[in-house]
Formats: structure tokens, C-alpha cells, sequence
């Protein structure tokens, strides 16, 4: 019987196969099923992030009662998210100064968007409880998602990926720099 020669993994490293990876290690909270809290606090990344530095927390702008931030995991670059610094789930549970700075949050957000990376269209929403689609159903946060003409292609069809030309930290930048006075 012949023997079959062995070889070790790093012997194929660097070899190209034809393949490009495109690597989402940060992903990887869904893959494996783990889900933020629904309590309040650090097991909230919406109750968490206002209590980092901004670049570190991906915030783009802070307000009295509600705050932007990049959304991790964008739909499209710039994709922001606007959220109450208050633990709650429906917009229906906002007090009226919230919802009046949750809604001149939203406008800014698109006016910044349009000055930074004039966007088409727009996609503006919240998904509210688990069964909405809520990813975070425990905080409530709204999408605020820029949109081009031909940003669908066939990756998020077929391999249920998207390509993202911007990283985050500079697509946060561009916004910052483009925000609105007050």
C-alpha cells in the first residue's frame, strides 16, 4: 500500500487558489448566536457605546437626550443609527423633548449625509421587537441608511455579502466633519 505523503497547513499559505476572501471576523456575534442583552447596561451596545470616546464608540454626534452612531453593521457606508440615550424599546415610550431631538437627529443625519457623500435616496426606519427584525429589539434605534442607484449587486443576493468601499472610522469622519451647527 502506498503511502499517502503528509503535508501541513502553512505548506498551502499563501497560495493562491482563484478565491479573494473578503474576512467579516466581526460578524461573528451572529454567527454564533450570542445577542446583546435586553437588560440595560454594558450588555447594551446601545446603552454602552455613549460611555466611550467617540471614535472609539463610532459616535458621530451627541445631543441632550439622544445620540448618532455608525452603525457596525452597515447596510451601505454611512449607514448611522439614531438612539435615545434612555434604555427603551418602542418609540411610542420617548418623552416629547426625545422624540423632537430623535427627529432633528434623523434630519441631520440626512443633511450630513447629502453634504458628505451625496447619496440618491434614502432608507429610514426602526424594527420594533425581535419579530420586526429588531437586531437589538431592548433599545430602541432608528435607521437612517444612504442609498445610490445600483448599490444592490448580485453579492448580497447569491453570497449574502456586501462589498462596503468605506471603513467606518472614515466614513464617521466624513460625517462629523459635515454635521450641521446647531
Amino acid at each position: 500500500m502506498d503511502e499517502v505523503p503528509t503535508t501541513d497547513a502553512e505548506d498551502f499559505a499563501g497560495v493562491p487558489d482563484g478565491f479573494d476572501r473578503l474576512w467579516t471576523p466581526h460578524r461573528l456575534a451572529y454567527v454564533t448566536g450570542e445577542r446583546p442583552t435586553k437588560e440595560a447596561g454594558d450588555g447594551c451596545p446601545f446603552c454602552a457605546a455613549p460611555g466611550r470616546d467617540d471614535e472609539e464608540g463610532l459616535i458621530v454626534h451627541r445631543g441632550e437626550h439622544c445620540y448618532v452612531v455608525m452603525n457596525l453593521f452597515p447596510y451601505n457606508p454611512g449607514h448611522v443609527l439614531i438612539c435615545p440615550y434612555r434604555h427603551v424599546s418602542l418609540y411610542v415610550d420617548l418623552t416629547d423633548e426625545e422624540t423632537l431631538e430623535f427627529t432633528a437627529l434623523t434630519k441631520a443625519a440626512i443633511a450630513a449625509l447629502g453634504e458628505s457623500s451625496g447619496p440618491q435616496g434614502y432608507n429610514i426606519g426602526m424594527n420594533q421587537g425581535e419579530v420586526a427584525g429588531a437586531g437589538v429589539a431592548a433599545h430602541l434605534h432608528q435607521h437612517v441608511v444612504p442609498r445610490w442607484g445600483g448599490d444592490m449587486n448580485f453579492l448580497p443576493v447569491v453570497g449574502q455579502t456586501k462589498a462596503l468601499p468605506v471603513l467606518l472610522e472614515d466614513a464617521r469622519r466624513r460625517l462629523v466633519d459635515a454635521w450641521p451647527e446647531a
